[in-house]
Formats: structure tokens, C-alpha cells, sequence
């Protein structure tokens, strides 16, 4: 049993988990299935709740949001589209934090040593609501890369999710908006969110570029205040070696 409980252990089978699980989203294309008509004879709203909690499901096992989002406007148009997308989002990022925190923390956190991840670490520790809420703004990490990484951390939960229902808003109702409106791609609903979409990679790539450099800056002003007793010591040691 002390086995089991190991944190290695538990890392190992979430690895092993999410392997398989990608394995089968290639395979299987599960989302597919979710548009394929299976809620038809359901109240819309039943429909949409039972498709936000695949939809969790789902991101907690790599399917890629994108796929989603498209396939809730398709199947809901814009205003269950959008309430399933968001809340299927929510649910998906709370299933992943848990499982990283449960089963790859404890492995994991000792490993945070390098300056760029200790700056990250401090910075969601400090400032979880409003880093996690620029990575959801501008998705420069995928959204089940960003669920694991941010378990790992010493982010809370209610900012983390908070951030989330917030932050995947934007992004996900473009996409939403365009699977509504992909049987006329000429229309305006499907050029603007076509070009808010394209914007907004553009961005994420700006903002990524930026925080790499601000966390940068962060990691050389710790490591310089922790050089500054020793630098301070320094010329007492020069002055003493060239003594009489």
C-alpha cells in the first residue's frame, strides 16, 4: 500500500493515464461523437448540461478545447453554446488540478529549482488570480498543459478556477461564435470571430515573449539579493589576506 502512496507512483499512473488517454483522442476523436447529433430528442438545456460535463471530461483528457468550443456553437448556437463551453472549461480545469496536485505534486515540487520555475512558482503562489487569469486571457500554454503545470504550483484553488470561469470567456465565445455561424462563413458573426481568434494567438505570442523576459528579470534580482552578503564580505576577506 506505501507503494501505491508513493509520489513517484502516483506520478507514473497519471503519466501512464494521460498517454492513454491522448492515445485514444487520436484514435477515436471523441470529439466528433460529441457532434454528431447525440443530444437530439433532449431539452436543449439537459442537452447542454450532459454536454458540459463530457465536455470536462474531455479537456481533462487532452481533447483540444478548439474542437470543442466549435462543436458547442454547432450543436447549441451562441447562448447554451457558450454556457456549456464555459462551464465545461471550469469543470475540466478543476478535474486536472486535482489530479496533478493528488497524484504529481508531491513528485514534482522538489524538482522546482531551476530560476525561471521558482520565479514562476512565487509568481502564482503571490499573484495566482491574475497570472492564471493572463494565461487563460492569452493562451500561450495549452489549456491541460497550463491545468497541470498550475497543480504543481502553489496556486489556490479558488483563484485558479476563478481565473478560469473569467479569463477562457473570450476566447471561447469566438470559437463558439464561429461554429454557430460556420454554414455561412461569409457572414460578419464568422469573419469577426475568425479574426478575434487570429488576434489572439497573435497576442498570446507577444505576451509569452514579454512574461519569458519578465520572469527572467525576476530570477536575476533573486539570485542577485541572495549573492549580496557575500559580495558585501568580500573586501573585508581582500583586506585581511593583504594585511602585514
Amino acid at each position: 500500500m506505501s507503494l501505491l502512496l508513493a509520489p513517484w507512483t502516483r506520478l507514473s499512473l497519471l503519466v501512464a493515464l494521460l498517454l492513454t488517454s491522448g492515445v485514444c483522442v487520436l484514435l477515436y476523436e471523441p470529439q466528433r461523437l460529441l457532434s454528431q447529433g447525440w443530444t437530439s430528442g433532449l431539452p436543449v438545456g439537459v442537452a447542454a448540461l450532459l454536454f458540459a460535463g463530457a465536455y470536462g471530461l474531455g479537456t481533462a483528457v487532452l481533447v483540444p478545447r478548439p474542437l470543442l468550443n466549435l462543436a458547442a456553437g454547432a450543436l447549441f448556437g451562441i447562448p447554451f453554446g457558450l454556457a456549456a463551453a464555459v462551464a465545461g472549461s471550469v469543470l475540466g480545469a478543476g478535474i486536472s488540478f486535482g489530479l496533478g496536485r493528488a497524484m504529481g505534486r508531491d513528485a514534482l515540487r522538489p524538482l522546482l529549482r531551476g530560476r525561471w520555475l521558482v520565479a514562476a512558482d512565487d509568481q502564482l503562489a503571490r499573484h495566482g488570480f491574475r497570472s492564471m487569469l493572463a494565461v487563460r486571457i492569452f493562451p500561450g500554454l495549452p489549456f491541460a498543459a497550463a491545468n497541470y503545470c498550475a497543480a504543481v504550483s502553489r496556486c489556490g484553488w479558488l483563484p485558479f478556477l476563478a481565473a478560469t470561469a473569467i479569463g477562457v470567456v473570450p476566447n471561447t465565445a469566438a470559437y463558439v461564435v464561429a461554429g454557430a455561424s460556420a454554414s455561412t462563413p461569409g457572414s460578419p458573426a464568422f469573419l469577426i470571430s475568425g479574426g478575434f481568434i487570429a488576434a489572439s494567438l497573435l497576442a498570446a505570442a507577444v505576451v509569452g515573449w514579454r512574461k519569458r523576459h519578465g520572469l527572467a528579470r525576476t530570477a536575476r534580482t533573486a539570485r542577485t539579493a541572495d549573492r549580496g552578503p557575500l559580495q558585501e564580505r568580500a573586501p573585508v576577506v581582500g583586506a585581511v589576506s593583504h594585511g602585514p
